[in-house]
């Protein structure tokens, strides 16, 4: 094929790509919009109109070859002749300005512009289209596509030449903004001149700017782009308060990266031609598997109608059966009475029969004979007396109540897939494993079974605007995994990194297919491997103060004995008894995390760590300490006044009453990244010894066994609390410390938490991504 036809073709190819989304002509004097889409500024104008703004002073268009009378629509040949040196000072001037309008009066309201391929309205500013720029690199596209398909081209004439012996233009100028004959060109732009630097452009009669200039600044050029604001800027705009702190570059940095990116973009995906084709197969595939399915589903919903239809003669034919048998019976019952009331009457059987009765004389045979129809006329007259209607002839007894399925009639639909499951934030937690808990929308249509889908946060699959191309084949790496076929409203994830923060999602299935997805949930793994431990009671426990569960992973402490022995020394001082109890292990090695919770209404609770023989040596045998209101604690017992220089025996952090005291010592900057992350000194009264937070509903403990150093977090959010030095010189036990009442339970693990679950079906989801050359 010849390069030129190639050329040709191509640019024939692109037409859709120049179209106005308003008039569906090819674009002329574009803008571009806030939402970076193109649009002709006569079209946008009458748009705006015909939103109920005021019409716009807009000049006429420019008589070039992009608009001539043979290429323009009927729309446009109502309009006046254009002139483009206008443009420019129309853009600058503000075309959404009326006549008779004030400076002084208020700020205009916004302008919003219904932007047809966004389908939603565009705020355009108070300015209307004087905030949007003209797109000059489509203006040039249009021209040379016009060129090229010769597209309702005009020739242009020299404007120098005399009218009888005008010649064709063969060149224009940019700066001069007219279009010249090859001798004029040469007679007005002499070499060794100013004007021979000029830009030699294709003959036209739109001359456009060269370069984009500031709408705000008139005649500043847009020399820097704000990639915070994603917007152009000139040298003034930079300088504006709304700019500070932007990352703000010179716009030929951003054209050339920009470029890059478009450059790479564009040979992807024409490196992958194969892929598209096989995508357009697939859709087309899919196209004609919708029209036959749909048949399929009309024929389906066709036979469902029709045995509803048949079930419900069937069911009026019973019914009717029904209705008729009781209505013989009624009439038969009813028909005995009326015969048995006309055996009553003077001239009937019985009465006629009863007058000769009365005519027998002989006692024995009238006795004998009258008896039964004494009986008889008895029970006639006690039915006069009590007259009443053999059979109901109202029939209310038959009346069909079918509200009830004239609603699921009214409500009959095709089947609706799951509504988005609502994650339970109370019960969803990172522990030793990751539990996601859920539950559906009352409204919402069963689910057979739940996709849980999760992955670890850091790039977003399919790339984006998080690094484009390498971001989506980074994301091919790092992409969704999902447990499939969950039948329950929870699921366990195992096997995850530590210290790491996964994005999890759900969605239900039903015969409709996949529902939508539920909001996105963060969850932060543990910073370390999860110690599982129990309470250890061997020793150091009261039981008279303090009851450790039958499972050993909870404790309440419960003031008693003790105080009523001590209320003699009331009105000198208020004593309480510390009670301690540590964990079932001893850690010799390693890093190791723990979390556990505390019951808001405890008075003290101490929690750390400690060396299992300092522990014992300070707590195994009874011990009195003052009460904190009359002898303030430090918040934070470390041991440390034995030795400045070497670690304390033990670290703990103390909450009560509601609140955590974050002690402020050598590692104050910890208390600085605690309050940056969410926590201030306004969160709680402040002193010169610490600071008072609200407690959280979970406190994780991290110990570093090899550094020394443990860290207390909010296990909630995994933010770090406070961190502080331990002495590791031996083994270390977790440690916890009653003084008043309190209760503390330990962190169940997930992993028993679940231990009869069915294990679900993992899949991991992987995408199809070409790597780029």
């Amino acid at each position: 094929m010849a390069p030129g036809f190639q050329v040709k073709s191509n640019m024939k190819s692109m037409e859709q790509e120049l179209q106005c989304p308003v008039c569906k002509d090819i674009v002329k004097q574009p803008i571009v919009l806030p939402c970076l889409h193109s649009v002709c500024l006569m079209c946008a104008s009458e748009v705006l109109v015909q939103s109920g703004y005021p019409q716009p002073e807009l000049p006429p268009e420019p008589n070039s070859p992009a608009s001539t009378p043979n290429t323009r629509s009927p729309r446009q040949i109502r309009r006046p002749m254009p002139k483009s040196d206008r443009v420019d000072r129309l853009l600058r001037s503000g075309s959404g300005t009326y006549p008779g309008r004030r400076r002084k009066e208020g700020p205009s309201p916004l302008m919003l512009f219904p932007c047809a391929p966004c389908g939603r309205d565009v705020e355009l500013g108070e300015r209307g289209l004087a905030e949007c720029m003209r797109n000059l690199t489509l203006e040039r596209i249009v021209e040379r596509y016009r060129h090229t398909v010769s597209l309702g081209s005009v020739a242009v004439m020299c404007e120098f030449c005399k009218p009888p012996q005008a010649l064709e233009a063969t060149k224009g100028c940019a700066d001069c903004r007219a279009s010249f004959c090859k001798e004029c060109f040469k007679l007005y732009h002499p070499w060794g001149t100013p004007r021979a630097q000029h830009e030699h452009v294709q003959p036209t009669l739109n001359f456009r700017p060269k370069v984009l200039t500031c709408p705000e600044h008139d005649q500043e050029r847009m020399q820097f782009y704000c990639k915070s604001c994603q917007m152009l800027l000139c040298s003034l705009c930079k300088l504006r308060r709304i700019h500070a702190g932007h990352k703000i570059a010179p716009v030929t940095q951003a054209y050339q990266t920009l470029k890059d990116k478009i450059t790479k973009e564009l040979n992807y995906i024409l490196a992958n031609q194969d892929m598209v084709l096989t995508q357009i197969t697939q859709l087309e595939n899919a196209i004609t598997q919708t029209a036959v399915n749909s048949v399929s589903a009309k024929e389906q919903l066709s036979h469902c109608v029709k045995e509803m239809m048949a079930l419900l003669t069937e069911r009026q034919t019973m019914l009717a059966q029904a209705l008729e048998s009781s209505r013989q019976r009624r009439a038969e019952a009813l028909a005995n009475q009326v015969a048995e009331k006309r055996s009553l009457l003077e001239h009937a059987s019985l009465m006629a029969f009863t007058q000769e009765l009365l005519k027998e004389n002989d006692p024995s045979s009238f006795v004998h004979a009258a008896r039964i129809t004494h009986k008889r006329l008895a029970q006639s007259i006690e039915s006069m007396q009590r007259f009443s209607l053999s059979a109901d002839p109202s029939f209310r007894h038959f009346q069909l109540d079918v509200s009830r399925e004239l609603k699921l009639l009214t409500d009959l639909n095709f089947i609706q897939a799951p509504l988005a499951p609502v994650i339970d934030t109370q019960r969803t937690l990172a522990y030793d494993q990751l539990f996601l808990s859920w539950r559906l929308p009352q409204d919402s249509t069963p689910a057979w079974h739940y996709s849980v889908e999760f992955r670890r946060r850091g790039v977003e699959p399919g790339g984006g605007a998080r690094g484009g191309i390498r971001g989506g084949l980074a994301a091919a790496r790092w992409g969704w995994q999902r447990l499939e076929e969950v039948t329950g409203t929870c699921a366990v994830i195992d096997r995850l990194e530590m210290d790491s923060v996964y994005v999890l999602r759900v969605r239900g299935c039903n015969k409709a297919g996949f529902g939508e997805y539920s909001e996105e949930v963060y969850l932060h793994t543990p910073p370390a491997p999860v110690l599982n431990f129990y309470l250890d009671s061997r020793w150091g426990l009261h039981a008279d103060r303090l009851v450790v569960s039958k499972e050993q992973r909870c404790a309440r402490s419960v003031p008693g004995l003790s105080l009523l022995q001590a209320a003699d020394r009331a009105l000198t001082s208020c004593h309480l008894t510390a009670d301690l109890l540590v964990g079932d292990v001893a850690i010799t090695q390693g890093r190791h995390y723990w979390a556990c919770s505390v019951e808001p209404g405890s008075y003290l609770v101490k929690v750390g760590v400690g060396l299992e023989s300092k522990l014992q040596e300070w707590f195994h045998l009874p011990q009195d300490m003052a009460s904190p209101r009359y002898d303030p604690d430090s918040g934070h017992d470390s041991g440390a006044e034995d030795s400045s220089d070497s670690p304390p025996p033990f670290s703990f952090l103390t909450m009560g009453m509601g609140k955590i005291y974050l002690p402020s010592s050598t590692n104050s900057h910890h208390n600085a990244n605690y309050r940056e992350s969410g926590f201030t000194n306004g969160n709680g009264p402040s002193s010169p010894t610490g600071v008072t937070y609200p407690l959280p509903p979970r406190l994780g403990v991290c110990l570093d066994f090899e550094k020394g150093r443990v860290t207390f977090y909010d296990a909630h959010s995994l933010r770090p609390l406070w961190e502080g030095p331990v002495d590791c010189s031996a083994p270390v036990c977790p440690a916890f410390c009653f003084i008043g009442g309190g209760a503390l339970q330990l962190q169940e693990l997930v992993a028993n938490r679940n231990a009869n679950q069915t294990p679900v079906r993992r899949v991991t989801i992987q995408s199809r991504v070409t790597k780029l050359n």
